[in-house]
């Protein structure tokens, strides 16, 4: 698997209308709730330009990161006004000590010197990820020009990940049209692109992210299905075994989420095989959120999907982080920059 296929926007539908009904309503939440995003490759032309449809649709907040020179020949370039903007140059920033000295601390233990933590610190990936850290940012969007494992190694280090998760995942919204009722519906399958073979613990953090970003990208209660090819019993393997355990764990850490497992994925999604199958299920076949056991059967689900039944797969949408950190392909656009803008502000 390509890091562009990992990576990058999925936002081809049918009739194209689903996909802007979904964006539709992220970019309203968006708006409504004014966060701020630091741009950490500022100096990169669909930065700026992603940066003027931020401004003119009203979803963030932007601080650009990197050379004010560059910066203001591009922005002059493009017609942004920069008077909208916070420009900052790391190396020459105010905070640059206090990051330095916050950034020794929390590295302190992997034996780093203060000066190789003021190197790492003039990195706009790592100086944008203390900004978010530091509460001067609500989240952070890169990847245009640098690699997903050097975006995420930041925000890791840095940011950190949220209470009850033990490591940093993906989830793809799966549009489905009129699948279950006579109007369309929203599933959050995960994980599709990032980890290849949890453990236990693992899975029940990413099913525990999994049900925040649907509630938060959606305002949808989460009903959470965890995926085996088993259905409550009916057959035994240490694979089952692991989904069972990871249930369990996830019951125990979030007592109020609505999640069963395990289930094969039939019984999760069609009522009428739930009540045959799991006629004691919390969900009853209307799961929402579909935790695959591994990355093998979560990307091969989901590409399946997208491609035969021609349904609009929006994502990876990195989860599982303190505050939001968000990756992007290095081909990607600048509306796929405005669309993960508008993601991770909602997420904030």
């Amino acid at each position: 698997m390509s890091r562009r296929e990992r990576i990058e926007l999925h936002t081809r539908s049918r009739k194209g209308s689903i996909k802007m009904d979904v964006m539709t309503r992220i970019k309203e939440k968006a708006k409504s709730r004014r966060k701020r995003v630091v741009l950490p490759e500022g100096t990169e032309e669909r930065m700026i330009q992603a940066t003027k449809t931020i401004l003119d649709e009203g979803l963030a907040e932007v601080t650009l990161l990197g050379d004010e020179e560059v910066i203001g020949e591009l922005a002059s370039s493009h017609d942004l006004d920069l008077s909208k903007v916070k420009v900052i140059t790391p190396a020459n920033s105010s905070r640059l000590d206090e990051y330095v000295e916050e950034y020794y601390e929390l590295r302190k233990k992997k034996e780093i010197s203060l000066n190789q933590a003021k190197e790492t610190m003039v990195n706009p990936l790592y100086y944008g990820a203390m900004m978010v850290r530091k509460g001067e940012a609500d989240g952070s969007v890169a990847g245009s020009i640098n690699s997903t494992a050097d975006v995420m190694r930041a925000a890791i280090q840095i940011i950190g990940t949220a209470p009850s998760i033990n490591l940093v995942s993906s989830s793809f919204l799966m549009v489905l049209p009129k699948f279950r009722s006579d109007k369309d519906e929203v599933l959050v399958f995960a994980d599709c692109a990032v980890i290849p073979d949890p453990d236990p613990a693992g899975l029940a953090s990413i099913a525990i992210s999994s049900a925040q970003t649907m509630q938060s990208l959606t305002g949808e209660e989460p009903r959470v299905a965890m995926l085996s090819f088993s259905t409550k019993g009916s057959a035994e393997h240490e694979m089952v075994d692991k989904v069972r355990e990871a249930t369990r764990i996830a019951k125990d850490l979030n007592p109020d989420l609505k999640i069963e497992g395990e289930l094969q994925a039939d019984s999760a999604i069609i009522p009428q095989v739930a009540q045959k199958k799991a006629p004691d299920s919390l969900i009853q076949g209307d799961a929402n959120v579909l935790i695959f056991p591994d990355l093998n059967s979560g990307n091969i689900a989901y590409k399946l999907v997208q491609r035969m039944a021609k349904v609009q797969a929006i994502g990876p949408i990195i989860q599982g982080l303190a505050k939001p950190a968000n990756d992007l392909s290095r081909g990607c656009s600048v509306d796929d920059i405005v669309n993960v803008v508008a993601i991770a502000m909602t997420m904030a």
